[in-house]
């Protein structure tokens, strides 16, 4: 080895020494496994979507994925958890729509939701059906107000939860009709969807892929898809829309990664998301299951955020709903 060379080596060693840990784990990352939280239990539809992007970013990533399922407290555990995390590029978080509804439903978030999470990428979104039971005696949205009005207190609706999508859409739902339900929240959309089965509970906002099989075999009633348009996986089913009540509810699923986070390691996740999406396994799995794709950067997902922020605030607010945890 030449004197210039070993000089050239030893300058290059001095100067990648010298830079600061942030820009050499952003050189090379990822060196390591990545970890993103859900904040739910396992098996519902943001659980489904992360794996399935999870095991396609492992590929593209050539470095383990960890799917770390960390429920409770209306998901406010798992996000604080991520929120607090080092910003190093190994920690995210996949969020649902009960992130924007927290920011005005819980009284003591540990978090700052705009400002200790900055949004790396939109992913999923499925249209909700509003469904009932065939013995409730209700075929249409028009069955359901004449009937709640007759009975005031009487019909329920069922959620996921509190805080969640299905609770504040059904909070909309007794606004835009006039009506009084009582809400019945469970824990998860597993439970719920068994009372309503079951009859214990009048209607319920829920993930179209979860209530097909039931609506088809007869087991539920379709009241109307909660969707701008007719949903390609159900045709024939009215939207509320169509019946006179301008209401869309659906879950969507984003990933969030820690504030401080690097700009190029958000960037490269993001476009990694994006290639994920596109990949034949997650469309097919994604069309099976009703979910439509939302490919788009950081920025729209942050724009999307402060829109579901804001609508669900507005709910809240007239509602005069607020959570204790």
């Amino acid at each position: 080895m030449t004197a210039i060379h070993r000089r050239t080596l030893l300058g290059a060693a001095a100067t990648w020494a010298a830079m600061p840990w942030r820009a050499q784990a952003q050189a090379a990352w990822p060196t390591r496994a990545l970890k993103i939280v859900v904040p739910f239990a396992p098996g519902g539809t943001t659980d489904f979507v992360t794996r399935l992007v999870a095991l396609e970013l492992a590929k593209s990533l050539a470095q383990p994925v960890v799917v770390d399922n960390k429920p409770g407290a209306g998901t406010v555990i798992g996000v604080d958890a991520v929120a607090k995390a080092a910003p190093d590029g190994y920690s995210f978080v996949t969020v649902a729509n009960s992130f924007a509804a927290n920011q005005s439903l819980v009284k003591r978030l540990p978090y700052n939701t705009l400002e200790d999470l900055r949004p790396v990428a939109l992913m999923g979104l499925s249209g909700h059906v509003l469904a009932t039971h065939p013995g409730s005696g209700l075929r249409t949205l028009a069955d359901l107000r004449q009937q709640a009005l007759r009975r005031p207190g009487v019909l329920s609706y069922a959620s996921f939860g509190n805080g969640t999508s299905a609770h504040l859409s059904g909070e909309l739902l007794k606004q835009q009709l006039g009506v009084d339900l009582i809400h019945v929240p469970y824990k998860g959309q597993g439970p719920a969807l068994a009372d309503l089965l079951g009859g214990q509970v009048s209607v319920m906002f829920g993930n179209w892929p979860e209530f097909r099989s039931h609506v088809q075999s007869g087991k539920l009633v379709a009241l109307g898809m909660a969707t701008a348009q007719r949903s390609a996986h159900a045709p024939d089913i009215p939207t509320l829309a169509e019946q006179g009540t301008p209401l869309e509810s659906n879950s969507w699923s984003g990933l969030l990664a820690p504030a401080g986070t690097p700009d190029a390691v958000v960037q490269r996740m993001n476009t990694e998301v994006g290639k994920a999406l596109a990949s034949p396994a997650v469309v097919q799995a994604f069309a099976q299951g009703g979910i439509a794709a939302q490919p788009g950067t950081p920025g729209q997902f942050a724009d999307f955020l402060r829109s579901e922020i804001t609508k669900y605030a507005a709910i809240a607010r007239k509602a005069n709903i607020q959570l204790d945890n």
